[in-house]
């Protein structure tokens, strides 16, 4: 089986390619969908959160995909498996982020949130849905409590 796709539009922002230690939650991009797609957008506007679905074009990079890994390289947390991670290096590099909808201005979405680098390709937009999408009693590893923490003292 063989799938293929082609990007429907692309990712703007100030934050280039292998830039390290970003905030992605403050970070606002654009998201230019082709203007072939753009009556696909109409009542978007209507939400105030949607998933944006992005190839992750600068992850492949030649390298044999390493199937456990330091979740964002840090040895200090434990070695994991790439699936149990957010990791970019995965065997297909597709990136899905829920994020805040600032505004739509015909083609155009401003979102807050998106980690995904200045050009990254966008695959698809969905609503972020509440009721399907919001899972009230879910649980995360210990680690990732771990790397919050990190994080936040290092701001």
């Amino acid at each position: 089986m063989r799938v293929q796709m082609q990007p429907i539009g692309r990712i703007a922002n100030q934050v280039p390619h292998g830039t390290t230690d970003v905030r992605w939650e403050s970070v606002v991009s654009t998201v230019t969908i082709w203007p072939k797609w753009t009556d696909g957008l109409d009542g978007l506007e209507e939400f105030s959160h949607v998933i944006v679905i992005f190839y992750l074009d600068r992850a492949v990079d030649g390298r044999p995909l390493r199937l456990k890994t330091h979740p964002m390289g840090r040895h200090e947390l434990p070695e994991v498996g790439i699936f149990g991670t957010r990791t970019p290096f995965r065997p297909n590099g597709i990136g899905v982020t829920t994020v805040k909808l600032l505004r739509r201005e015909e083609n155009v979405l401003t979102v807050q949130g998106l980690d995904a680098y200045d050009g990254t390709p966008v695959l698809d937009i969905k609503p972020y849905l509440p009721r399907g999408d919001r899972v009230a009693d879910a649980t995360v590893a210990d680690w990732t409590r771990r790397l919050w923490r990190m994080l936040d003292e290092a701001s």
